[in-house]
């Protein structure tokens, strides 16, 4: 057998062949690997959502019955507490709404200004405060109202 013939070039070139297929198999097969292990770790985390949110839903669904129940349970008090001051024969005050709003006690233009804001009436915040050292000026039997 000659060094050169073409049978030595082709067990040689399947020897090389394969040492570099088996070396790139190596190096991508850990890819691979990593990227299946990745791939199994998102599809347990996706089924974690998918139970957590299962449970969520069962909750809140929980929630919900309890707080129609509790409305339930107040409407039959309230309803109670009518027939027994009818049977007392007394007057039921309905109390607003938590959402409607409440009449206001104050119109816009009764409006005061605070005590201690610039009003040149001794408070604090004046232009003058500290600057008159005289208590003549300050009547002593008026008392000041208490400052927030």
């Amino acid at each position: 057998m000659e060094a050169s013939s073409p049978l030595t070039f082709a067990i040689i070139g399947l020897v090389i062949g394969f040492a570099v297929g088996l070396a790139c198999y190596r190096l991508f097969s850990k890819n691979q690997r990593d990227h299946a292990t990745l791939k199994q770790a998102l599809l347990e985390r996706e089924h974690q959502i998918a139970e957590l949110k299962k449970g969520m839903g069962s909750h809140l669904s929980g929630i919900q019955q309890h707080l129609i129940t509790l409305r339930k349970e107040a409407d039959q008090l309230e309803q109670q507490i009518e027939s027994e001051a009818a049977e007392w024969k007394l007057e039921t005050s309905i109390t607003p709404a938590a959402d409607a709003p409440l009449p206001s006690t104050e119109s816009e233009d009764d409006v005061n200004t605070p005590r201690d804001y610039a009003d040149g009436k001794s408070g604090t915040l004046s232009e003058d405060f500290g600057l008159k050292g005289s208590a003549k000026e300050h009547d002593a039997s008026t008392p000041q109202p208490p400052r927030y």
